[in-house]
């Protein structure tokens, strides 16, 4: 009962089902580990997924100035839910661009840690939630990340989103007042979970995929 919440009674099932896990570690990863206050400048790297739909969404809601990065198939779904700029990664490189940034989360981390370092302001936070690379290269990138944090003003932290009453109550009203919107690509019924899963492991999918139950 600690991990659970009512389904707030305009979302549908399906929409319901999206949110816990990926919201949750949006809004742990920008609110407890990357400490948003209103009007920062706060990147999203990855921002047409799961998590970076509900990243940009939770972000505004905090009140920040919230830039979307993604591919150019998916800008216009970053700017239906709120971005206020969005880059094309496919035409510019967000980490040479000159622009800084008070946090960046990394919903879908493509760049090195000096990257991200590079883009951040002075007491900048970046926030690593997933990634391409193996495990290896994902923990050694966590310890050097430990390393870096411990010189200088600037911060790399890791996610590991922990489900609980209190943050699903807060995202149940962000939903309730539409401040939040689940994006959803496809939905599949049970007998077509395996081929849910292949489209999701090709990486394109645009929000969450959805496994429905027979009624």
């Amino acid at each position: 009962e600690k991990q659970l919440v009512l389904k707030p009674d305009a979302l549908s099932f399906e929409a319901a089902a999206s949110v816990p896990t990926a919201a949750i570690t949006a809004l742990q990863g920008l609110r407890d580990k990357g400490r948003i206050q209103p009007g920062q400048k706060v990147l999203v790297e990855g921002a047409y997924g799961g998590v970076g739909t509900f990243a940009v969404q939770i972000a505004k809601s905090f009140g920040a100035e919230v830039t979307a990065v993604c591919s150019t198939r998916n800008v216009q779904i970053a700017r239906s839910i709120g971005a206020d700029h969005v880059i094309d990664y496919t035409q510019q490189d967000f980490s040479r661009n000159g622009q800084r940034y008070d946090l960046i989360l990394a919903a879908n981390a493509c760049h090195s840690i000096f990257d991200y370092r590079r883009a951040l302001n002075p007491e900048g936070i970046c926030v690593t939630v997933g990634g391409k690379a193996s495990l290896s290269a994902m923990l050694l990138g966590l310890l050097l990340s430990l390393i870096l944090s411990l010189f200088g003003s600037k911060k790399n932290y890791g996610i590991l989103a922990k489900l609980n009453n209190k943050d699903l109550v807060l995202l149940k009203e962000l939903l309730e007042s539409r401040k939040v919107v689940p994006v959803i690509d496809r939905c599949y019924p049970l007998c077509d979970t395996a081929e849910a899963i292949r489209y999701l492991e090709e990486g394109h999918a645009q929000g969450k995929v959805v496994i429905t139950f027979p009624s």
